[in-house]
């Protein structure tokens, strides 16, 4: 018989502390968690706001959230399933609908806060990173106002990898486009090159209104109809070619700023005809377990006399 040694006693086992439940499912990174959400000491109600970033198989999400003892508090919040409103009916999960959606969370807090006239956020598309000193601080914003400081948030990407490129920083830029003060720098935006250490602004640019998605539509057209009538079925639906990318993405950036608050939700009229039925008595049940022994029996009773 060979000799097991035993790697988990019951010393370990008298010890072993149960890890938060989404942590053992593997949905929250509490580390960074802490680090996010941790408010100074010496500031009374004055909470951490995050730029919340999540990214489905089908949509892009931005939310504005703080912390409280009693759980996470929701300001405002964004999807891109709500950019068919705005005029944008395909491909609500590129770089550009994350930029889109971006604006869009921007722009509604913003005008939730009444700070929306006050911080306008870029007037143009041009990817540069634009930054203002003031209050010993940098802030990332176009324009300081003289009244009120801007919004600042931290962006929360989960456990979604930063890489350069990534829809997540696609999602920034359009909430600092829109007017919010996020910290952030070209690092991770296309256009970067980190060996010399440079950036490309017009590639951003390009990116934000499409041009990836249009060069791909051109280079399947030449190369495999086919394969462009299958891939692009929802564009070609739509009416929407390689050369209505760019002005359709600016229509929808302005509809946006027109209006960007949220469509009022249906209310569901019940119908009221139904009513449940009211539950019966201790001596109406009994009555009817009397009922149905008295039918058994009669039943029983002309069975045998026939």
């Amino acid at each position: 018989m060979t000799f097991i040694k035993t790697q988990k006693s019951k010393p370990y086992f008298k010890r072993y502390q149960t890890k938060f439940r989404r942590r053992r499912d593997g949905k929250t990174d509490y580390h960074a968690r802490r680090a996010l959400v941790t408010q100074a000491k010496n500031k009374y109600a004055a909470p951490r706001y995050r730029l919340v970033v999540r990214l489905t198989n089908k949509f892009a999400i931005c939310q504005v959230v703080y912390s409280t003892m009693e759980g996470d508090r929701m300001m405002a919040a964004a999807y891109s399933s709500e950019l068919p409103e705005y005029g944008l009916k395909v491909g609500l999960k590129n770089y550009s609908a994350a930029y889109c959606t971006g604006l869009l969370c921007a722009r509604r807090v913003l005008k939730k806060l009444g700070m929306d006239e006050a911080y306008t956020g870029a007037d143009e598309v041009t990817g540069e990173v634009e930054t203002v000193q003031g209050d010993k601080r940098t802030h990332f914003v176009s324009e300081l106002d003289e009244e009120r400081r801007p919004f600042r948030c931290v962006l929360d990407v989960g456990l979604r990898p930063t890489t350069r490129g990534a829809r997540l920083f696609g999602v920034l830029k359009g909430a600092v486009d829109g007017g919010l003060d996020v910290p952030h720098n070209e690092k991770r935006f296309p256009g970067y090159d980190a060996e010399s250490k440079s950036y490309d602004a017009s590639a951003l640019r390009a990116r934000i209104f499409g041009q990836h998605v249009a060069d791909y539509m051109r280079h399947l057209q030449e190369e495999d109809s086919a394969a462009y009538e299958r891939q692009f079925a929802d564009y070609i639906k739509a009416g929407v070619s390689a050369d209505d990318l760019e002005d359709l993405y600016t229509s929808v950036h302005k509809a946006i700023r027109e209006r960007p608050d949220a469509k009022a939700k249906k209310v569901r009229e019940h119908d009221l005809k139904y009513k449940r039925p009211t539950r019966r008595s201790l001596a109406q049940r009994k009555d009817r377990v009397r009922q149905k022994l008295a039918a058994r029996a009669a039943r029983i009773a002309a069975g045998a006399d026939e």
